[in-house]
């Protein structure tokens, strides 16, 4: 079981919740996810480690509560329990002094952007942060991100905070500047606005790295559940990433498999009904 220290609500549907997970604090790299579990065969939850202290032995996880399985996790208060948090899982981000790097994040993906953004300031880097949503209310750690970038750059779809648009706009501008121009892009947030992304960047051969969340189950790529195409190349977002270069990601088939369970909600484990069932055969045995 993983006490929960702290669980507060940052935007709507939006929980931050600090974990004491000791060995996972010590390992964890950016850009590396755990998979939790509200309770006992509850549905396995992917989710960025959004940041950790050592010290303590803690991770914080930023979760959006859509579903019944992470409404089950953002449920459970300061003083609960988890019944699962197993990481670091996935390959950790590819960290280096690119010199002038630009990172975007839309909406809960500004979440999984910070880790990165915060080891990329760390190298060295020349940071300017790119950070969206569709209120002002979505727009999600601006302090922290301030702290670490060199500037903070803000847009909203209805204008409530920083420009009016989506993020495509201020990272053209940037792109456009040859005094500006970044030697790399980090992006992470909707599959749309990634793959607009990778778009915008392609034909100023701007290497972009964009952070994948496909369906997943075991984070372990035995399930098949998180394939990607990359390259030409089947890929497994768990094992394989969940990081890749964007110019080379099939965004509309992974678009397609995005939409594989939109009508169910949450369905039951079979992994955890097949234990249950030997279970009880060898007990009748």
């Amino acid at each position: 079981m993983f006490p929960v220290v702290s669980n507060e609500e940052i935007a709507p549907q939006l929980h931050r919740m600090v974990i004491a997970a000791p060995r996972i604090a010590r390992a964890r790299k950016p850009g590396q996810f755990v998979i939790v579990r509200a309770t006992a065969g509850a549905e396995r939850i992917p989710l960025t480690i959004a940041d950790y202290d050592s010290d303590a032995g803690t991770i914080t996880l930023i979760i959006q509560c859509v579903g019944v399985a992470t409404q089950r996790i953002c449920a459970v208060p300061a003083g609960g329990e988890l019944r699962d948090v197993a990481g670091p899982l996935g390959q950790p981000t590819e960290i280096e002094d690119w010199g002038r790097v630009v990172c975007v994040g839309g909406g809960a993906g500004t979440a999984v952007l910070f880790p990165l953004a915060k080891a990329l300031a760390e190298a060295g880097n020349d940071l300017t942060t790119i950070i969206g949503g569709r209120t002002d209310e979505y727009v999600i750690l601006k302090d922290e991100l301030s702290a670490i970038s060199t500037r903070v750059l803000i847009t909203t779809e209805d204008g409530s905070l920083g420009e009016r648009g989506f993020v495509t706009l201020p990272l053209k501008r940037i792109l456009d500047d040859p005094a500006q121009k970044p030697a790399a892009v980090y992006a992470v947030g909707p599959v749309p606005m990634m793959k607009a992304i990778a778009e915008l960047t392609r034909p100023y051969a701007v290497k972009t790295i964009v952070s994948l969340n496909p369906i997943m189950v075991d984070g372990t790529g035995m399930c098949g559940g998180c394939r990607v195409t990359v390259g030409g190349e089947v890929k497994f977002a768990c094992v394989d990433g969940p990081e890749f270069d964007g110019h080379e990601v099939d965004f509309d088939e992974l678009s397609e498999r995005q939409k594989m369970y939109q009508e169910l909600d949450e369905h039951g484990c079979r992994l955890d009904k097949q234990v249950a069932d030997l279970a009880a055969a060898e007990k009748k045995d």
